[in-house]
């Protein structure tokens, strides 16, 4: 059977002590994220929800864009 929503990260309670790991583990919760919304939009064809999950999408690629530059910049100095 094929997975539609990818498996979580790392435990949220153990949190990375470096910069770069931070940020990569973040970047994993937003995909995650990001895909459970394109899954709501899918199961949940209503208008009216359709546009607050959507939104939601919106908001959640832009912080994903977000943390990859800041992970391109720190992979950059290392």
């Amino acid at each position: 059977m094929l997975k539609i929503v990818p498996d979580p990260p790392q435990s949220p309670h153990k949190i990375p002590t470096n910069l770069e790991d931070l940020l990569v583990q973040t970047s994993e919760y937003l995909v995650c994220a990001l895909t459970t919304a394109q899954q709501a939009v899918l199961l949940h064809p209503s208008p009216g929800g359709q546009v607050l999950t959507l939104t939601t999408m919106h908001e959640i690629e832009a912080a994903r864009v977000l943390v990859e530059a800041a992970l391109s910049q720190v992979q950059v100095r290392h």
